[in-house]
């Protein structure tokens, strides 16, 4: 059985690359972690605080996930073992084949495990905000925008995590001028921290009767959703707050009362928007989340202290430094120009199959 004979090579590489692995990853650590965390559940008076619960609950899911991960990895590669011995002595072929398979599939599960060792990040384990803004070219920008949209949610929905889309500024024309989302799930920041930045469109414009070839630009903005405990302190003084009616395509989603907030942090100059709550209360609570997640980010990136001291203008954005080039004429091509990753299937990307230019980048800081 050549295929098996091949797996009996490969299978003690695996087992090794992944005790390699459980080094970085701590797994001591989490076990010991994950049970000083257990017995505070336990503990009498623990729902006293809901939030503090939900939050303490919420890492105890993501160390039993991460322990797990690595636990069922190890079950499976000494299951591998036993299996081709039976195999082997059964001649069975149809056993060697689904053998095979199994073992490619706990290989890749092992590739995404060491993935996730590089987001050793403050915040790499947290929710992920994101915000699409459209650049220069007029209409064609803004539904590039829009696409940016589409396909940043499609590869969130496709790794198992929740999107809540937050604020959206539609054109009157086609497209977008801006969007935020909260992507909520194990590592979300972590994969999308380095899709930050200006992402460039070549195409033939939809838009455009004369059929030329146009050049558009959208910039990601990316930043961690900042927990409870770590919240920034912002002065209220700091802040203008107005509220607005929303806007929206119409019927129910088109709220007829003033539930529209948008806060104004002064020091930094920094605006954020919220619109898709339910209530100008909810619509105002998310606002400050994002806007104390955008201070915190400030603050790593600058290292002050004191918030009066940033200077965080986040509507300017320059153009001519993208990080990805998507072209879909006179040929199909992406390319990250980071990494130098290239792929041809422009619409898989655009249906959110971005992994490969994730990992690269997160392959790169490993080199």
């Amino acid at each position: 059985m050549i295929q098996l004979d091949q797996i009996k090579v490969d299978l003690p590489q695996a087992v090794a690359k992944l005790k390699e692995v459980g080094s970085p990853f701590d797994l001591a650590g989490l076990r010991e972690n994950l049970q000083v965390i257990t017995k505070q559940t336990e503990a009498a008076g623990f729902w006293d605080d809901p939030e503090a619960a939900q939050s303490l609950l919420k890492k105890k899911k993501g160390l039993e996930s991460r322990i797990e991960r690595y636990d069922r990895l190890e079950r499976g590669f000494q299951d591998t073992g036993e299996l081709i011995e039976l195999a082997e002595e059964m001649e069975d072929e149809d056993e060697a084949e689904a053998i095979a398979a199994s073992f490619r599939q706990l290989e890749n599960q092992l590739e995404e495990l060491k993935l996730d060792t590089l987001l050793s990040g403050k915040y790499d384990h947290n929710n992920a905000i994101i915000s699409v803004h459209a650049g220069t070219g007029g209409v064609d920008a803004m539904d590039w925008a829009q696409m940016l949209y589409r396909m940043y949610s499609r590869w969130a929905e496709k790794k198992g995590y929740k999107v809540t889309l937050v604020d959206m500024q539609d054109d009157t024309e086609a497209g977008i001028k801006s969007a935020t989302l909260i992507v909520e799930g194990e590592n979300a920041y972590g994969y999308l921290k380095n899709e930050k930045g200006v992402h460039r469109l070549v195409r033939i414009s939809p838009f455009n009767s004369a059929g030329k070839r146009q050049t558009s630009f959208a910039a990601l903005e990316v930043m961690p959703e900042i927990e409870d405990d770590m919240t920034v302190e912002i002065d209220p003084e700091d802040l203008r707050i107005d509220t607005y009616r929303s806007s929206g395509a119409g019927g129910q989603h088109v709220n007829k009362t003033d539930s529209a907030i948008r806060i104004t942090h002064l020091p930094t100059h920094i605006v954020v928007t919220c619109q898709n709550e339910r209530s100008q209360h909810q619509n105002k609570e998310m606002a400050m989340k994002i806007l104390a997640s955008r201070l915190m980010e400030l603050k790593e990136q600058e290292h002050k202290e004191n918030l009066k001291e940033l200077k965080g203008d986040f509507s300017m954005i320059t153009w001519g430094s993208q990080i990805r080039s998507y072209v879909f004429q006179p040929y199909t091509m992406v390319k990250d120009h980071r990494t130098g990753a290239e792929v041809g299937n422009v619409n898989a990307v655009m249906d959110g199959d971005i992994d490969y230019f994730i990992n690269e980048k997160l392959k790169q800081k490993d080199e």
